[in-house]
């Protein structure tokens, strides 16, 4: 496996519908977002899903923890000091079964104390990326809608897995919103 340069996630991206809307080109508006050297910067949808918790809520990721959240549609979001919101993806990804996907927070986001969390896109995984974006800083932070928000690294293996994310079935294949997490 090794990550390949930006001519080559366009050829894929192409060829495979492997992300939708796709920036063939780095988009320097507000935070950068599309292709860029070794990945792809993915950008945030105006969906977020917001925790309202109090001393006595637990967050459980064994149960439904819906009615601990509430839904924000907007342009940014603010995230609390010591706090998170979950998010989602702009882009619609489509991971081919020759390929693994890591993805890694925007140093613009880090450099205010933001940290975000997605775990690795399997082969075969495809939907809108749930991201959890967690303010680490002792201030609020401001998050913006319809720009970068983390970068994903492409790396094709020499051979084509034996099990994929759709052949198990996995439980997140296909999101369309900001999924919450679920039971098996």
């Amino acid at each position: 496996m090794g990550i390949k340069p930006d001519h080559w996630i366009i050829k894929m991206a192409r060829s495979h519908q492997m992300i939708e809307p796709f920036e063939e080109q780095q988009v320097r508006k507000g935070i950068s977002l599309g292709v860029s050297s070794y990945g792809y910067d993915i950008s945030l949808a105006d969906e977020f899903r917001v925790p309202h918790l109090e001393s006595s809520d637990e967050l459980d990721p064994k149960r439904d923890n819906a009615h601990l959240f509430d839904e924000v549609k907007d342009s940014s979001v603010l995230i609390a000091a010591n706090s998170f919101v979950l998010a989602r993806s702009q882009e619609y990804l489509k991971i081919p079964r020759n390929i693994a996907a890591v993805c890694f927070g925007k140093s613009t986001y880090a450099r205010c104390g933001v940290v975000v969390n997605v775990t690795p896109l399997e082969p075969e995984w495809e939907g809108y990326i749930t991201i959890s974006i967690s303010n680490t800083a002792p201030c609020p932070v401001r998050v913006y809608a319809n720009e970068g928000i983390a970068q994903v690294l492409f790396l094709e293996a020499a051979e084509v897995c034996e099990v994929s994310y759709a052949d198990k079935k996995g439980k997140y294949q296909a999101q369309k919103g900001i999924t919450l997490s679920k039971a098996d």
